[in-house]
């Protein structure tokens, strides 16, 4: 009986050590925490999540500091325990690494109850880093698609107007008729830029960056109010400059699609029972360059303000529109590290503020192509 008594005390015993070398040799970041939430093993490798030391052992884990940005650790323990489910999650670490947690019911005895759980880390911070990138890319290449239909969109309309108004027109005044198919024309020569632009990306190697120039903003402008010329002529609408910056380094396409598309709404969405008036300035703040667009239009109700940004909103459906062109403001503005503020009282205008932030203009950075 003895010897039957000290074999299997051997038997734990070799277990035990097995157990414990387990713990010791693994370079998986393990700890076994019992059914009391106290802490029995761990490996080295957890040191990096845990504050551990050889005096750590037999503590509760609520007592231990950790390094984790997460704080539900010990309810998602207590509800492994209470399912005898594994529970997986994504989590941070303080130094910005990231790991896949695995909570593992530890099963000891006949009754297939939890005795507690085995907590493991794996390191997944590449293939966070690669997702992010991968998000950041499907993020632009949406954001192209929305600024090439957009544009396309754009010149579309301009067009239809030039042709409706050519039905109205005398054909007897050459000059007017010359205007309409001018206008006409432009429009398919900046559809067809827009779609040979794009062809030509497929070949290249890096596709749809946004390349940075040295801009003149009231060449710009100038480029916004000719493609707006119907709009502007139609509605008498008065464009008023206050130019005290005018250089800024920036994508061309894309600050002229931010300043279209706010001075397109300001005619868009003008008061019919006073002349519109737009006034733009650009000034220079500290880091950022302002470009401010400020009309005397309808303006916008305080519990629309925050919707306006998002994609396919649209403050009212009598005006035409896709909901896309202040989705599409923000979106560029905020890509490229600036931001934007609104301010509007209904009834009396809206004023857009465009904060980019200023570049070295000998230094010209690809981003990304629209």
């Amino acid at each position: 009986m003895e010897l039957l008594l000290n074999k299997q005390l051997d038997e734990l015993k070799a277990e035990k050590d097995e157990f414990e070398d387990y713990f010791r040799n693994t370079i998986i970041p393990q700890l076994f925490i019992d059914k009391n939430l106290i802490l029995r093993k761990f490996s080295p490798a957890a040191m990096k999540q845990f504050n551990l030391s050889a005096d750590s052992y037999n503590l509760p884990i609520s007592d231990i500091t950790n390094n984790l940005r997460y704080p539900s650790i010990i309810k998602n323990i207590k509800w492994v325990m209470a399912t005898s489910k594994i529970l997986e999650k994504e989590i941070q670490t303080t130094d910005l690494c990231w790991y896949q947690m695995n909570i593992i019911p530890y099963i000891k005895g006949k009754n297939n109850e939890p005795n507690g759980v085995i907590i493991t880390f794996v390191d997944i911070t590449n293939r966070i880093k690669d997702l992010k990138e991968q998000e950041k890319l499907i993020a632009e290449y949406e954001t192209l698609l929305d600024t090439i239909s957009h544009d396309i969109k754009n010149r579309l309309t301009g067009m239809m107007l030039s042709i409706e108004m050519l039905k109205e027109s005398d054909f007897d005044d050459k000059e007017e008729l010359r205007i309409d198919l001018d206008s006409l024309e432009r429009g398919v020569s900046k559809i067809n830029l827009i779609i040979t632009e794009l062809f030509q990306s497929r070949n290249q190697k890096y596709k749809y960056e946004a390349v940075d120039d040295l801009l003149n903003i009231e060449h710009i402008l100038e480029d916004v109010k000719l493609a707006l010329t119907h709009e502007i002529a139609k509605t008498s609408t008065s464009i008023k400059l206050d130019i005290n910056c005018s250089e800024i380094v920036f994508p061309r396409r894309q600050l002229r699609s931010i300043i279209y598309n706010l001075v397109s709404n300001s005619i868009k969405y003008r008061s019919l029972e006073r002349i519109p008036e737009i006034y733009i300035k650009t000034v220079q703040e500290e880091d950022y360059i302002i470009i401010s667009v400020k009309d005397n239009g309808v303006g916008i109700e305080p519990n629309k303000q925050k919707n306006v940004f998002s994609k396919f909103y649209r403050i009212t459906d009598t005006v035409e529109g896709s909901g896309v062109g202040l989705h599409l403001v923000k979106r560029l503005v905020t890509n490229a590290g600036g931001k934007v503020e609104l301010e509007s009282e209904f009834g009396e205008g809206s004023e857009f503020k465009i904060y980019l932030k200023t570049k070295c203009k000998d230094i010209f950075k690809p981003i990304f192509r629209v």
